[in-house]
């Protein structure tokens, strides 16, 4: 296949897997939406899922969030997060209603940002979601920018009414005020909203005009992920088949180029990964390496390829409507988030965390949880139960003392020891540790260790062992653990066999969370 067409053969799966993200899609269902041959899905597919963008589950085939990478290099170069998000966050908080921007794309408009105020009735627009330009506040504002202000009187659905104001600027957006008609008439809501708007508006015109950083030649394009150890990772070429932050340290190292990653992959999987592929979609990455877009040569240096498959590729995002050419320098196109990113957005922590607790309870053949700090007990949010004559019974939403448990104390290690030394141990078991600064210390040489192993103390016979995961500033925000029989495995066999398993999939969940923005509640 020729690169170019590669790049939108692959384009198109994608397109394909996100216009019904919550359908469980096969590789057969894809060879009738984009009409590719039954070979060629399957490549495309091997090749995503080495890359991180799609996963297996069973026979389907379902979005994976690093995919989410694309639509954040969009909002990243763009620079319409830094100059929006803000704003519209305060404006939210200040009239105590939703508040969306949108730009054109087409003949609609795509959400980029989105700040929605928690009620029984409220506003279900999600970052990449699309709406008819000409029916919604929003739409007519970009429709016809000098008007000062648009209205929606329950245009897009009824009950729903907006008004909005056009940002000029580069790129240029519209800023909402959306509430309902049991809070507001549209003409209360406009008489309630607009001087505050103006003002958010004026503030964002005024970030939008302030020059953005230069194209970052070291700035890494991403790479091949490392395949898993599911053999359903990567189907091989014959077999079956409000505005989030940006993810932090998600990325892979800067040491390796796209290049570099590609042929390491491609010597993997052979025939069955698409390199050209995994370089277009680097291209398509790194396009959003800078405000403003990036020259060819921009490009060529941060994905470390040549330049005339830089130039292939962008001439093939073009044409696709991914991208656009500003002189010199090409920049990526709303349409970019059409890519499964208000789907992916959306996900839950516990349906971020489950499928990577289930591939480890399969990988060591035993119960895998993952916990959050309630108070002074850790609070079950996902579980995965191998089947057993014996197992560990919990289900999600069971609590125990953390400091008898082995992710309370991973839980617990970033806490000052005033917090420590308000905990009064119990005795729970005859191994249970009671004394506080016998506590206190394990506590600390969890910390130390970045794992935490407890022998008996919640319960006679049921051995643990956790480690943190991490959020994008490097704060833990969870805990997984395995979880086991104290006659199936001994304390040296969990650190020997079972760590190493447990870490990798704290690292998988932190970037998958990073990517997302997702929180663990309580």
């Amino acid at each position: 296949m020729e690169p170019a067409g590669t790049l939108e053969r692959g384009l198109s799966v994608l397109r394909a897997l996100a216009a019904d993200p919550r359908r469980p899609a096969r590789a057969t269902d894809l060879v009738r939406a984009t009409g590719l041959a039954r070979s060629t899905v399957d490549r495309v597919l091997g090749t995503l899922a080495h890359l991180g963008y799609v996963r297996a589950d069973g026979r389907d085939v379902v979005l994976a969030p690093r995919l989410m990478e694309l639509g954040e290099a969009y909002l990243s170069g763009s620079g319409l997060r830094d100059a929006v998000a803000g704003p519209a966050a305060r404006l939210a908080d200040e009239l105590d209603e939703s508040v969306s921007v949108a730009v054109r794309d087409g003949d609609g408009v795509r959400f980029v940002a989105q700040v929605t105020r928690r009620r029984r009735m409220s506003v279900t627009f999600r970052v990449g979601d699309v709406l008819p330009a000409s029916r919604c506040a929003a739409g007519l504002a970009l429709l016809d920018p000098a008007k000062p202000w648009a209205e929606d009187d329950q245009l897009i659905e009824p009950g729903l009414i907006a008004v909005a104001v056009p940002v000029r600027g580069e790129p240029a957006c519209a800023v909402s005020v959306v509430s309902h008609t049991s809070r507001h008439t549209v003409a209360e809501l406009r008489d309630h909203c607009l001087p505050a708007l103006r003002e958010t508006v004026a503030e964002m015109e005024a970030a939008l005009a302030a020059p953005g950083p230069q194209a970052a030649p070291s700035t890494p394009a991403p790479q091949a992920a490392p395949s898993t150890s599911s053999p359903q990772a990567a189907p091989p070429a014959s077999g079956p088949s409000a505005l989030p932050a940006g993810p932090a340290g998600a990325a892979t190292p800067a040491t390796s180029s796209s290049s570099d990653a590609a042929k390491e992959a491609k010597r993997e999987l052979g025939m069955g990964f698409l390199q050209s592929l995994a370089r277009g979609l680097a291209v398509m990455v790194a396009l959003g390496s800078a405000r403003g877009g990036v020259t060819l040569a921009d490009c060529a240096k941060v994905t470390g390829l040549p330049r005339a498959t830089v130039r292939r590729a962008v001439q093939a995002l073009e044409r696709l409507g991914y991208a656009a050419a500003r002189g010199t320098r090409f920049t990526l196109l709303p349409r970019v988030l059409e890519l499964g990113y208000a789907h992916l957005s959306g996900l839950t922590f516990r349906e971020i965390v489950q499928p990577h607790l289930a591939d480890l309870a399969a990988r060591v053949d035993e119960s895998a949880s993952v916990a959050v700090l309630s108070g002074d007990d850790v609070l079950y949010v996902a579980r995965v139960q191998t089947v057993s004559l014996m197992s560990v019974n919990i289900t999600v939403g069971t609590r125990f003392p953390a400091y008898a448990t082995s992710m309370g104390r991973v839980l617990l290690a970033e806490q000052p020891d005033e917090r420590l030394a308000a905990i009064e141990p119990r005795r729970l078991a005859t191994r249970t540790v009671t004394s506080r600064d016998e506590l206190r210390a394990l506590v600390r040489r969890a910390a130390a260790d970045g794992y935490a192993l407890v022998d008996q103390e919640l319960e006679e016979g049921v051995r643990s062992i956790a480690v943190p995961i991490k959020d994008r500033t490097g704060s833990t925000v969870a805990a997984v653990n395995v979880a086991t029989h104290a006659g199936r495995a001994g304390n040296d066999a969990l650190v020997r066999d079972v760590l190493p398993a447990l870490r990798e999939t704290a690292a998988k969940m932190a970037a998958d969370l990073a990517y997302t923005g997702a929180v663990a509640a309580e």
